[in-house]
């Protein structure tokens, strides 16, 4: 992904790095209207970072609803999740925004200069002109597998929902859930790892039928572990599981990966008093901006009179709300409406012909 930075620092207590990314905007939230935000940012000539609390764009789209039909994106009859996250982040790639996931912003504090300085739960700092909440309903984090102090292990023999599966390659590994996730994740394993037991607290499952039946032929030919229960305790080598018959099994591990879906969190953001209502955001209708001069709010997170929870309506948002942060950006400099059919200049930003 262009600009990606991961910032795989480990978490720690929140400090302040040296040297904080300077940029126009900061952008909390990779969902499709902050990657449409980035884009519209792009078009104004106001560079933009990203920060989002899942380990790849695409926000709700792409984690909850990947695969299924999207059909009220204008001009497109029918997408889905994962294919209008893909189209926007191509869209805005001639913007190079910066990409820093799986974090989020923690911290937000005006500077004397006017400028914001946010940190996030990496560590990661950034000087903003201006900010951008696209959060939705707030940040997206994995369902924690629920064992006292198994904490310890993620990062390096927990894992949720790992995007890279060769680090497992020839390891024992127990893959927990019964979504989609779970049982696509149980089976992209197969051919990498030493042994994949799929664990799930019930024997029924809620995936597509057809990766339900790729599942249990793997398991009837012996290339899959089922093992239904609940993780009760575990040491460096073992799960162990309390089975539906009261029984316990304990199931050998390198390797536990944690598909238990995803939950939003409103987190920090109720702290840093923009007069929340009902976990929510008020804007005005003109420029999208909250109570604080230079924080904007767009999207589901957002509230104002007639608000309608819709993707294109947090486009119109993001519309308005990049042309409300140029003014702050560029304060002495008028902007003229350009069209990216007839402008040269457009043209040459985004890298096409003309």
């Amino acid at each position: 992904m262009e600009g990606q930075d991961r910032q795989d620092r480990g978490v720690g207590a929140l400090s302040t790095p040296a040297a904080p990314i300077e940029t126009d905007a900061l952008i909390i939230g990779a969902g499709p209207v902050g990657l449409f935000q980035a884009f519209q940012l792009g078009l104004l000539e106001i560079s933009c970072q990203i920060v989002d609390s899942l380990p790849r764009a695409g926000g709700q789209c792409v984690a909850l609803y990947g695969d299924k039909p999207i059909y009220d994106i204008p001009g497109t009859p029918v997408t889905t999740g994962r294919g209008l996250a893909e189209a926007l982040l191509q869209q805005v790639a001639p913007f190079r925004p910066g990409f820093h996931l799986e974090q989020q912003v923690a911290t937000l504090a005006r500077q004397e200069d006017g400028r914001f300085l946010l940190t996030t739960t990496l560590d990661s700092a950034f000087l903003a002109r201006t900010v951008f909440i696209a959060a939705g309903v707030g940040a997206f984090v994995p369902r924690r597998i629920a064992l006292d102090g198994i904490e310890r292990l993620e990062g390096s023999r927990l894992f949720y929902h790992p995007e890279a599966l060769e680090r497992f390659a020839g390891q024992q590994v127990i893959v927990q859930g019964g979504d989609d996730a779970a049982l696509a994740t149980a089976l992209a394993l197969l051919p990498l790892a030493g042994r994949v037991t799929l664990l799930h607290r019930r024997d029924v499952f809620q995936a597509e039928e057809a990766t339900v039946a790729e599942m249990r032929a793997q398991v009837a030919a012996g290339a899959l572990q089922l093992a239904i229960g609940q993780p009760t305790a575990f040491d460096d080598s073992t799960l162990q599981i309390a089975t539906p018959d009261a029984a316990t099994l304990g199931l050998p591990f390198d390797a536990l990966v944690g598909c238990l879906g995803i939950s939003p969190r409103l987190g920090p953001i109720a702290d840093w008093g923009l007069a929340l209502e009902r976990k929510q955001v008020p804007v005005d209708t003109e420029k999208f901006e909250t109570r604080e001069r230079g924080v904007f709010a767009v999207g589901d997170i957002n509230t104002y009179p007639g608000k309608k929870k819709l993707i294109v309506c947090g486009f119109h948002e993001a519309t308005l709300a990049a042309w409300g942060a140029a003014a702050l950006v560029f304060p002495d400099k008028s902007i003229p409406l350009q069209y990216t059919t007839t402008s040269t200049r457009l043209h040459a930003l985004l890298g096409v012909a003309h």
